[in-house]
């Protein structure tokens, strides 16, 4: 009992009268449900803003803040859509589930800022939980292939299942990942804790977060980690090389490069994991020009995601959405029957844009989507100005993944972003004194 108590208090440590922080052992928890079934996320966020706001109203803390007005307003841009959009009933279940944006900001705004020590503690505690759950997963996945066989119980949504999704978890493991490199020490149990969620991450396969991983880490070493530079270069080489083997020596990372690679520029190659040699893929060119397509073509990701980027153009054209879009949520159907026109196979109307910025402005309009791009792009340039790699490797994440995926449309995907934007945002700022 003991031990347990003494894990608890360096877990969360009372402050300088002695009182325990609950707003960052509630943010902890909001932290670490983002994985968990949608409920745990909810109750821990109610949990979170009734804390704040009880914290706000009683102290009266609370402090206009520009940056976390932003979020404010885009959420209000989504209550305004209500008013045009093509489908209520749609927008309506999107304004719940949208919610983060205006409940998280507000109750930052309601308490003090967060210091760099209390932020890095939630990171901590964060990234040890990431580490749990991926032995789970793990774990999982071996009673499953001991009774199947099966070796794609290992990789990708059959991980992880694919309500969790695994992109959406590699993106969640990632931070975890990388606060541990940052971290940057030499104890046995950090460097597990790092070749853990480094193999979680490739054997979820999302080919995006693991470029970008690969990336940060690289830059990590070669330019904030305080190491001699042969130590540096060996690490580097190390990674790459780790990297490398994995493509060479695990099919199934492997086949999820190559077909991007092997599509990419070339029309009409056969498809050799669906059909018989009847499915063929369809390259960038085809997406972006083809005038009809066929039931036994098939779209590999980039592809798709092009596609659907020829579609909103249409539709920005067609239906004269530039200031306000469909409304929130309601895009979905005019997508379908673009792929109903164009032939393609009935299952690809029911994917989004798999890009938020394109997502949000045939939701939104214009002012949506500026609300996104200020968003990002505040919060990388407030990243680069306090040099924390961390948060700069949160604020490049999210510019680049949000060219590949909707992030929005999930509960998960919402929470992460509010979640870390706003605790980034509301850091403490220390003035040197001249």
């Amino acid at each position: 009992m003991a031990n347990m108590l003494t894990f608890l208090k360096n877990v969360f440590p009372s402050d300088a009268t002695g009182k325990r922080n609950y707003n960052e052992i509630l943010l902890t928890l909001v932290a670490v449900a983002i994985p968990t079934k949608y409920i745990f996320i909810s109750l821990a966020l109610m949990l979170y803003v009734v804390y704040a706001c009880y914290l706000g109203i009683r102290y009266k803390t609370f402090v206009f803040k520009k940056a976390l007005v932003i979020p404010v307003v885009f959420y209000g841009i989504m209550c305004l859509s209500l008013f045009w959009t093509r489908d209520k009933a749609l927008t309506l279940s999107g304004l719940q589930k949208e919610l983060p944006f205006l409940f998280v900001p507000i109750a930052m705004m309601m308490t003090p800022r967060i210091s760099k020590d209390s932020i890095n503690r939630i990171l901590r505690n964060y990234s040890w939980f990431m580490v749990v759950y991926a032995l789970v997963f793990i774990f999982r996945a071996i009673i499953r292939f001991i009774t199947t066989k099966d070796t794609s119980v290992f990789f990708y949504h059959n991980l992880v299942t694919e309500d969790l999704n695994a992109i959406y978890i590699s993106i969640f493991a990632s931070l975890g990942l990388l606060y541990f490199v940052a971290k940057n020490d030499h104890k046995t149990v950090t460097k597990a804790a790092s070749v853990i969620l480094f193999l979680f991450v490739l054997l979820l396969s999302s080919k995006s977060i693991i470029t970008i991983d690969v990336i940060l880490i690289i830059a990590f070493y070669a330019f904030f980690a305080e190491i001699p530079k042969s130590i540096k270069t060996v690490t580097i080489i190390s990674v790459i090389t780790f990297v490398v083997c994995s493509f060479v020596f695990v099919k199934q990372v492997r086949e999820r490069f190559l077909i991007e690679y092997e599509t990419a520029f070339v029309d009409n190659t056969i498809n050799t994991k669906i059909g018989n040699g009847n499915v063929y893929n369809i390259s960038l060119h085809q997406a972006w020009t083809q005038d009809k397509f066929e039931q036994n073509h098939f779209f590999p990701g980039t592809a798709l995601r092009v596609f659907q980027v020829r579609v909103f153009t249409e539709l920005l054209v067609e239906h004269a959405i530039l200031w306000t879009g469909f409304g929130l949520e309601a895009s979905q159907e005019q997508i379908k029957s673009k792929t109903q026109q164009y032939g393609l196979y009935g299952n690809y109307g029911d994917f989004n844009y798999h890009n938020q910025y394109v997502q949000t402005f045939s939701d939104l309009g214009i002012f949506g989507f500026l609300c996104v791009l200020i968003m990002v792009i505040w919060n990388c340039k407030n990243a680069f100005i306090s040099k924390d790699f961390l948060h700069i490797a949160f604020s490049i994440t999210m510019i680049i993944l949000f060219l590949s995926e909707s992030f929005f449309c999930r509960q998960r995907g919402i929470v992460f972003f509010i979640l870390l934007y706003c605790l980034f945002q509301n850091a403490e700022v220390k003035i040197s004194k001249k």
